[in-house]
């Protein structure tokens, strides 16, 4: 899956475009295939290293915490989502990846 990639924290650090593996779908997420994300100052903030004490990701990571999407797959315990759902959502902390084509989130 191609994704925009934090390889190391560092101030004003670029992204590389590249690909990592599809996130895995755990039995209450719904997998959304990403149609928009937004960029706020809190990426800036995480590539930067700012908040590596309290949001401890782990190199190489996608960022992202803003999402628009349509769910293609929801897990066994979803309920109130079904695949062809349009959503708009934030992702937890400790689990974003916006920047991507794709996310699964809670």
């Amino acid at each position: 899956m191609r994704a925009f990639i934090v390889d190391r924290y560092k101030k004003k650090g670029s992204l590389r475009l590249g690909e990592m593996p599809e996130p895995a779908l755990r039995d209450d997420d719904v997998l959304v295939e990403i149609h928009a994300a937004g960029l706020n100052l809190l990426d800036s903030k995480i590539r930067d290293g700012e908040f590596k004490l309290i949001l401890p990701y782990r190199p190489p990571f996608i960022l992202g915490h803003d999402v628009a999407g349509t769910v293609i797959r929801v897990g066994s315990k979803v309920r109130r989502f079904k695949p062809g759902d349009e959503v708009y959502a934030r992702p937890r902390d400790g689990r974003v990846g916006t920047f991507a084509a794709f996310i699964a989130m809670n």
